[in-house]
């Protein structure tokens, strides 16, 4: 029995280096594939203005679709690498791949690296400079926030919220559609109570169990973090609304006003959300919409009225 304990522990031994298939495994968990679904916002541009289907639309999206993902992963690695002696003292954390010996942190350095510096090249090369200009920025901003920015209140959440807001950009970059300004506050904003949200039920859960979690969010108080979220909340709101109505003055042969009535599913899914984020369980955005059913439904019903718009059926 002594010589198997031995033996399992030399098999998770952090200095040791893991077989190539637990290596593979654990690089493809450090990019965190449940996280990939925020990528999808890539779309979000193209689908606005109504080119979503459009030939170029459909091989462009894709690649970039992949390359943002590379982006993303480069900086998760590069994350989980820097703090591997952290996250091993965490009770969760520690079960990373980096932290846990299974991908080594020179491994995650290099393969993020390699990816921090191809993703930005091939986009130059297949798609435009502007979009490899974005991925350039966002990968500066990402890794300068893991090394500092995380440390610094309200920047971290800019910094987070300008995330979401280049993924939802970076589509009509690519295809040279022209960004309405009403996007990008909906987006900005929408982008922004959702961060808040998150932060505020993080903050709601840890109670005064502190260093349980981010460092930072020590420092935030729950009546500042709700005081964030509302008021992001409302400019979405406002801004959607701005939005339909200045797009509602183009002569349309639609049977119904459907983006103006899309304001109403709008506001019913900020609503819905909110509920979430008042009673602290919004944790991440993808898992609140995908797991409760109404929230769902809502998102349907606006995504179904908006594409009737673009589409004027």
């Amino acid at each position: 029995m002594a010589e198997r304990t031995v033996v399992l522990e030399r098999r998770t031994d952090p200095g040791q280096a893991p077989p190539k298939a637990g290596l593979a495994l654990g690089l493809l968990r450090t990019a965190r594939p449940r996280q990939w679904i925020k990528n999808t916002l890539v779309v979000a541009a193209p689908a606005a203005a109504g080119e979503l289907f459009t030939p170029r639309a459909l091989t462009q999206l894709p690649l970039v679709f992949v390359l943002f993902t590379a982006c993303a992963a480069a900086v998760y690695l590069v994350n989980d690498a820097r703090d591997a002696e952290a996250d091993r003292a965490h009770p969760v954390k520690r079960h990373r791949p980096v932290a846990a010996g299974q991908v080594p942190v020179p491994v995650a350095y290099g393969v993020g690296g390699a990816l921090a510096v191809l993703a930005p090249v091939a986009a130059a090369w297949l798609c435009s400079p502007h979009t490899s200009a974005l991925l350039t920025a966002y990968l500066g901003l990402q890794l300068a926030y893991c090394l500092s920015l995380k440390h610094v209140l309200v920047v971290d959440l800019a910094v987070v919220t300008t995330g979401f807001l280049m993924r939802a950009m970076i589509g009509g970059l690519a295809l040279g559609i022209p960004l309405s300004r009403w996007f990008l506050i909906t987006t900005g904003f929408g982008a922004l109570f959702m961060v808040a949200a998150k932060r505020y039920s993080e903050a709601v859960q840890l109670g005064d169990r502190a260093g349980a979690t981010r460092a930072l969010l020590t420092e935030y108080t729950p009546g500042y973090l709700r005081f964030v979220w509302q008021l992001a909340a409302g400019v979405a709101v406002l801004g959607y609304c701005l939005w339909a109505l200045e797009e509602g003055g183009v002569p349309t042969t639609s049977v119904l006003p459907w983006r103006q009535l899309s304001m109403v599913a709008f506001v019913l899914a900020v609503l819905r959300y909110a509920v979430f984020a008042d009673r602290g369980t919004a944790g991440e955005p993808e898992d609140v919409v995908l797991h409760d059913r109404a929230l769902t439904l809502v998102a349907a019903v606006w995504l179904t009225m908006y594409g009737l718009a673009v589409a004027d059926l």
